[in-house]
């Protein structure tokens, strides 16, 4: 069968396929180097050769009917989550999964925190902020901290008003 015909990067299509007792059968006496048997049948062996191109059709089998793997490797690929990069690595839905260890990525954290949570010229209260960055994470005090300490957010002398550094 044709390559282009062959559709291996949808789940649906392989598992249509296994979900056929006899295709299921086919292939596993085919995983284990079996010819492929149904019975003694005419009616046994059409449905061997069914099976076969189910199989096929699926991407279970290469062009020469031997078990293929590769169908597997693609579903798993066309599967996995796109590759973050820069600090998205360090975010899940927008919340903040773990501080990068490098200055420079935790800045550039730390800068997309504070222009979201607070705008120029915006002056809010502790309980504010803290409202705020509860967005990004569960430790607020924490956060708030790293802000004032990276001198993106400036807090007065008793800690009540936070504002951006300008």
């Amino acid at each position: 069968m044709p390559d282009e015909e062959r559709t291996t990067t949808d789940w649906r299509v392989l598992v249509a396929a296994l979900a056929n007792d006899d295709a299921r059968t086919v292939y596993a006496q085919l995983v284990l180097g079996q010819e492929p048997d149904l019975g003694g049948t005419q009616r046994a062996a059409r449905s061997v050769e069914r099976s076969v191109r189910t199989l096929s059709r699926a991407g279970l089998l290469d062009d020469d009917g031997r078990v293929s793997g590769v169908v597997f490797r693609d579903l798993l690929a066309a599967a996995a989550p796109p590759r973050r990069d820069g600090i998205d690595r360090f975010l899940v839905d927008g919340r903040i999964v773990q501080y990068p260890s490098n200055p420079a990525e935790r800045q550039a954290l730390m800068q997309r925190v504070a222009a979201s949570a607070l705008q120029p010229g915006e002056v809010v209260d502790e309980a504010e902020i803290n409202e705020r960055l509860a967005a990004f994470h569960d430790d607020v005090a924490a956060l708030r901290r790293y802000l004032v300490d990276a001198q993106l957010v400036e807090r007065t002398r008793s800690g009540t008003e936070y504002a951006l550094v300008t």
